[in-house]
């Protein structure tokens, strides 16, 4: 039962006129709702579509101490600074922004529903540490659309068995876990998580890397693992006849190696 809702809708516009005009448009548009739900009164904060690169500090001021759903999904989120100041926070939707593995989660203790679908997550094993440590009463996550997640939505390349062993790994580390991305956990998958899931992590290297890698193995690469006194092809008498020399039982007179041309 909604007890009551509203939302805000500002519109900025500037114009500049010289000879020419220019507008801009500034658009924000906030909804917010209190429920009761089995005699528990609900509060949610819906804050998406605004290209924020970051929490603004205003919404932690007026509802950070009361909100318990907070969606911030559809802008331009890069950092997650700020969060902390939610302290009643039970859900929290970050899909479709700009969070990548630098992400940092703060100690949310009473949160539970975590989504964080389509955003630039690549190291799983770093993400299910950051939420071991700071989120320890999640039951469900999304991970839908990173690379951290193997499945069709976040490469081609990507198979059933892929993330199915994705899954096992997760659940291995969040045994708590009711849902995972789109499918309820199965006891069955539970069990398979608990025998071998530690070692079901799938490692594939991070698209910066591969660019660097290919520059590395471009044609300027020189490497040889001979001393560059060994590289000219004309060098080659000395450490032959060197060898010849030891080979042979024969003697030097001086210093003088014997090459190809004395044997």
């Amino acid at each position: 039962m909604v007890i009551y809702q509203y939302s805000i809708s500002l519109e900025t516009k500037s114009f500049k006129t010289n000879y020419s005009r220019s507008i801009v448009i500034v658009r924000s548009c906030l909804s917010y709702t209190m429920q009761k739900m089995n005699g528990h009164k609900c509060e949610k904060l819906c804050y998406s579509g605004q290209r924020c690169q970051r929490i603004p500090e205003t919404l932690i001021k007026l509802y950070g101490s009361k909100v318990e759903s907070l969606d911030f999904s559809y802008n331009d989120l890069t950092t997650l600074k700020g969060l902390e100041g939610f302290t009643q926070l039970k859900e929290l939707v970050l899909d479709n922004n700009q969070l990548t593995d630098s992400l940092v989660l703060p100690y949310l203790p009473q949160l539970h529903t975590l989504s964080l679908n389509k955003n630039k997550i690549y190291d799983i094993e770093s993400l299910l540490t950051k939420i071991n440590q700071n989120v320890p009463n999640i039951i469900y996550l999304s991970l839908l659309g990173n690379k951290a997640c193997p499945n069709e939505l976040s490469g081609s390349e990507n198979n059933d068995e892929d993330y199915q062993r994705y899954r096992y790994y997760v659940l291995y580390h969040l045994p708590k876990l009711k849902f995972l991305d789109s499918n309820k956990v199965r006891e069955s998958e539970r069990t398979e998580a608990k025998r071998c899931g530690k070692f079901m992590n799938i490692i594939r290297p991070k698209e910066s890397n591969s660019r660097e890698t290919l520059l590395n193995n471009s044609s300027t690469n020189t490497f040889t693992p001979l001393p560059k006194a060994m590289r000219n092809p004309n060098d080659h008498k000395g450490a032959y006849g060197k060898c010849r020399y030891r080979y042979s039982g024969k003697h030097s007179e001086g210093n003088r190696f014997i090459s190809n041309s004395d044997l």
